[in-house]
């Protein structure tokens, strides 16, 4: 077995491969890490590593295998983390600097499970400041840039995750969504993402962590990859649960419009046509724009700035009595401060949007009554929506369009902060590219207890359309 074949590999392959001895876990190990030195000049996506370690427990766990002993389903697999998630030994930094030499003691409750059920794992890959920001950037670390095409975002919060993932660098990685942050770079890098739904799976060791419930509700850590059984197969571990079966002939789909009032590519709005053409043979399938999809995006960005980030702010001026509106113009003026702008103009975002003490009461009114009505609704519907309006765009336009005091993520968040207002779980599949090469992906989404019924749609999708393909990174060529 070739390196190509094994970088291409998923998790739930590459456990078969080292379970049945066709290959070592150090075999696939040392793999992964030269394929890793030799990709992360480019894309900067990996910000540490702990590649000795790695090589170590490789060894111990194929010991362990020759003895007949066996960890778990992701038995001497490499894996990548994001940084934003504690690794007992490694920094979780934020991406501040005044954070850098802060080590966890204990792993989070997440990196628990992966490593009782045998993963390996690499290293920490790049967030944007606090994972605060939907492009990944940040003065500690440096940008990431998109292995499609490097003048490209790799999105964010978990940009680091997609950019390796889509040059093969783990076999699967983990994220972390709050706001698009596993489907913003699933979709611009072309691998598969699974945000859970609220209340599935501990965010325990999380940085930062979430303080209102109604933001707790909308952050969720998931699973990064290459396959939709492996989006499966990590969600099993990381939430103990059983997916139980269900037919997918009892479900209705329901796709958004091209046309539902909110910008769209034109390639975008084609690919959706064709889904529906290929979909409704098969199953009762229509265009419907669901309920509260309207005031998503309000809602959510209300939510993230209930308090007017002030947790944020004190966390990313720590060390600095400048403040957050000082540091954002002496940056602009001479690109000198320890604070990322994209951070403290989001700060200052949210102090600008923060909802009153009466609005948020109307927020959780309309969350309880929201909650009722959908959790009837989506008992046998599942939901197609894009990601994004466009394919990846170049570094810094994501940005502008989400963070613009102008409220344009009014016309560019909602097909993401659906399913983070409403707790929903969905995954992310590329189905086809653009014209000049970037991938397009749609997102399906129900409530939780549906989630056999999206992994299976997914399946079907995935063997139809596109899929994950290793991005061709022509810069190595």
């Amino acid at each position: 077995m070739d390196d190509t074949q094994i970088i291409q590999m998923d998790a739930t392959q590459l456990s078969k491969a080292i379970l049945s001895s066709e290959i070592t876990s150090l075999e696939a190990v040392a793999v992964f890490i030269k394929h890793i030195h030799e990709v992360n000049p480019i894309i900067n996506a990996v910000v540490e590593e702990r590649f000795i370690e790695a090589i170590e427990e490789a060894k111990e766990y194929d010991n362990l295998l020759k003895n007949g002993q066996k960890l778990g389903p992701l038995h001497g697999v490499p894996i990548s983390i994001k940084e934003s998630l504690h690794v007992m030994g490694l920094k979780t930094t934020g991406g501040l600097e005044h954070r850098q030499d802060l080590i966890a003691i204990e792993d989070a409750a997440v990196v628990k499970k992966l490593k009782a059920a045998g993963a390996i794992i690499l290293g920490k890959t790049n967030t944007p400041a606090l994972c605060f920001c939907q492009e990944t950037d940040n003065k500690l670390y440096g940008r990431t840039n998109n292995p499609w095409d490097i003048s490209m975002s790799a999105g964010g919060s978990s940009g680091g995750e997609g950019a390796l993932l889509a040059v093969g660098g783990a076999a699967v990685g983990i994220g972390s969504d709050v706001g698009g942050s596993i489907r913003f770079p699933a979709h611009f890098n072309g691998v598969i993402g699974f945000k859970p739904g609220k209340d599935q799976i501990s965010t325990d060791g999380h940085f930062p962590s979430i303080q209102h419930e109604l933001q707790a509700r909308m952050l969720t850590i998931g699973p990064m990859g290459k396959s939709v059984q492996d989006m499966r197969l990590l969600y099993e571990i990381l939430s103990n649960s059983n997916v139980h079966t269900q037919k997918l002939k009892d479900f209705k789909l329901e796709i958004l419009p091209g046309n539902s009032g909110y910008p769209l590519s034109n390639e975008t709005v084609d690919l959706l046509n064709q889904l529906e053409y290929f979909l409704e043979k098969s199953f009762p399938t229509k265009r419907v724009v669901p309920p509260y999809f309207k005031g998503s995006a309000l809602i959510w960005q209300e939510i993230m700035s209930i308090n007017g980030s002030k947790l944020v702010e004190d966390e990313a001026f720590n060390n600095d009595r400048s403040g957050v509106y000082t540091s954002f113009f002496k940056e602009k003026l001479t690109q000198r401060t320890s604070v990322h702008p994209y951070l403290s103009r989001a700060i200052i975002g949210a102090k600008m949007f923060k909802p009153s003490r009466k609005r948020v009461q109307e927020i959780i009114t309309i969350i309880e009554q929201g909650d009722e009505m959908l959790e009837t609704y989506l008992d046998n519907r599942l939901l197609i929506f894009p990601v994004y309006h466009e394919t990846a765009l170049p570094h810094g336009k994501v940005f502008k369009e989400i963070f613009s005091m102008r409220k344009t993520y009014l016309q560019f968040m909602p097909y993401v902060a659906y399913a983070n207002v409403w707790g929903l779980p969905s995954l992310t599949i590329p189905i086809g590219e653009s014209n000049n090469g970037l991938p397009i992906s749609i997102q399906i989404m129900s409530k939780s207890g549906n989630e056999d019924a999206i992994f299976r749609l997914a399946k079907l999708i995935e063997k139809k359309y596109r899929g994950f393909k290793i991005a061709p990174m022509p810069n190595l060529k």
